[in-house]
């Protein structure tokens, strides 16, 4: 990170009593995620999810920021970027790292964040009738109902799991 990016970002690394190890920094500019990917991807590492969350004092908008959680080794990285004001987008990192492809879709479906140059945007879980604006946040357990049935995979997939009814 630091010949990518020299004094532009910070590291903060940490080691718990059992000798496990992460490592956090915020990148100032939302497009150095997609270099943050490229060197994930050079020590053949992988996301483990991406989190958005909204922030700010409560008499001001609040800002939207995405944190990047990737293993590399066992070793847990965290880059987290803020996206510009009034722009929720992002560049795909899917085309480096195929394991970000269901978190960028839900962050596209959920949080009304554009990522830009996804292979396959189409929704996991939210009829294509429901329009979301930037100030709509979908609770995980709306998304979710049917989890324990076969209504999740009948919402990912399009259609009933062959073989299986309705309840099972």
């Amino acid at each position: 990170m630091y010949k990518t990016f020299g004094s532009d970002v910070s590291m903060i690394w940490e080691e718990d009593t059992k000798k496990a190890i992460w490592g956090h920094c915020y990148l100032p500019d939302p497009e150095m995620i997609h270099q943050v990917a490229l060197l994930v991807a050079a020590f053949r590492g992988r996301v483990i999810t991406i989190t958005p969350y909204l922030h700010g004092e409560e008499d001001t908008p609040k800002k939207l920021s995405i944190a990047y959680h990737f293993d590399i080794r066992g070793v847990t990285i965290t880059s987290t970027i803020a996206l510009k004001d009034g722009l929720h987008k992002v560049k795909s990192i899917t085309p480096v790292l195929k394991s970000a492809d269901w978190n960028e879709r839900e962050m596209q479906e959920m949080y009304h964040v554009t990522v830009e140059g996804h292979p396959n945007p189409q929704r996991l879980f939210l009829d294509d009738s429901i329009n979301l604006t930037e100030d709509t946040m979908v609770p995980l357990s709306m998304a979710m109902s049917g989890a324990t049935s076969t209504t999740l995979w009948e919402k990912v997939m399009g259609s009933p799991k062959e073989g299986m009814g309705k309840d099972e």
